[in-house]
């Protein structure tokens, strides 16, 4: 007990001094420089972005989107784009698998003559800019009206069948459980691979989506395993697929996973087997926890939180972290007593990445979302937030 407390206690200390208003230049020993030199600095562009900048557009319209994106991405100096290729059992790309994303064309099924993600991939390799393919592997749609769903997808002709579940309040999910559907994933993994030039393969934490979806598949095994090893199995099957499948096709391609930066959820909510994928070899090359949290959140608190992550990878995965431009301004209501710190402060992300730069697995960090980057109604903490994360390039 007299241990917890001060490790609390120094926390608290260390988030305070490092929350405070000086103007330090950060100290850059060798290591840090070195790191420094080889990060990875990445943006999130996701389908809100699509829906905001795309949505409906004609493909002039789009393609100075993008040109536009790609030179604001350059002036924040990151070298990593995260692109949300695949947001509903859709995409953004011409697939023989997926139908075509209604969050550019306005309806599923319906596709524009131009090729996105080819588009983005040659202006970014331009610029010695990576793109990473972004999969949410198992949701279908965010509301339950089947109207949404063209005739085209895979999802559809599974209806009224254990591969996909309809769930009241939340959506339509493919079920994890299904080998049919973690077959789907894999292959339309496999297509994005064969067909572009892409640098990596992101999974997000969209897991298991309820505690009901694969009953039927457990009630044929539910005397030799537990329901909590049962469904660990099944993403880690997924996961160890889509591995192989990646580096079988392009050994350079990396694949990683960015999951809930709460260890325990990810056990006991979306049954992603994170400590397994950081001690034993053939599932990740890096693993991306969304780290979400400040420095004075009151049970997630920043430093405490990426050093249990640091300290979990004991095999070769490399430590990326996500960070939040969403929450700066915000009242970060789950921090309890810190709820007030992206409010209060205008210098957490640099901190945060200052502070990530001295952790022994570190490999870069990736902002959430593109869109508090460029958007022109940038509330005051956001535009100071970002002059100060500038600053590190100075």
């Amino acid at each position: 007990m007299k241990k917890n407390i001060l490790i609390i206690a120094v926390t608290v200390v260390a988030a305070f001094w490092l929350l405070s208003s000086h103007t330090e230049t950060e100290t850059k020993t060798k290591d840090t420089a070195q790191k420094i030199d080889t990060e990875n600095r990445g943006v999130f562009i996701s389908y809100i972005e699509y829906l905001n900048y795309f949505h409906e557009q004609s493909n002039e319209v789009i393609q100075k989107q993008i040109d536009d994106m790609i030179e604001t991405i350059k002036q924040y100096h990151l070298n990593q784009i995260y692109l949300q290729v695949r947001p509903f059992s859709d995409s953004i790309y011409p697939s023989n698998i997926f139908p075509y994303s209604h969050t550019i064309s306005g309806k599923q099924g319906e596709s524009i003559d131009f090729d996105i993600l080819d588009y983005i991939i040659e202006k970014a390799h331009t610029q010695n800019i990576e793109v990473h393919a972004w999969i949410n592997p198992y949701r279908i749609s965010n509301y339950t009206d089947l109207s949404f769903l063209s005739e085209e997808n895979p999802a559809y002709k599974w209806l009224n069948t254990n591969h996909v579940k309809i769930i009241e309040g939340k959506g339509i999910y493919y079920n994890p459980a299904s080998e049919e559907v973690i077959d789907l994933i894999i292959e339309g993994v496999e297509e994005i691979i064969k067909r572009y030039d892409v640098d990596g393969i992101l999974l997000d934490d969209y897991f298991y989506p309820d505690d009901t979806i694969d009953l039927e598949n457990y009630e044929e095994v539910k005397n030799t395993i537990s329901i909590t090893d049962f469904r660990l199995s099944k993403v880690n099957e997924l996961i160890s697929g889509i591995y192989q499948t990646i580096k079988k096709e392009n050994k350079d391609i990396q694949f990683g996973i960015s999951p809930d930066g709460n260890i325990q959820n990810n056990y006991e909510i979306h049954y992603a087997d994170v400590k397994k994928w950081l001690k034993e070899d053939g599932y990740i090359d890096y693993i991306m926890p969304q780290l979400y949290y400040g420095f004075l959140h009151e049970t997630k608190p920043f430093i405490q939180t990426i050093n249990e992550w640091n300290d979990l990878i004991t095999n070769q995965v490399k430590l990326k972290v996500a960070l939040s431009l969403y929450k700066i301004g915000e009242e970060d209501l789950y921090a309890k007593k810190g709820k007030t710190e992206w409010q209060d402060y205008t210098n957490i992300i640099r901190k945060q990445i200052q502070v990530s730069r001295k952790i022994q697995k570190y490999d870069g960090y990736v902002l959430f979302r593109y869109d508090y980057l460029a958007k022109k109604d940038k509330n005051v903490n956001l535009q100071t937030e970002l002059d100060n994360y500038l600053k590190l390039f100075d």
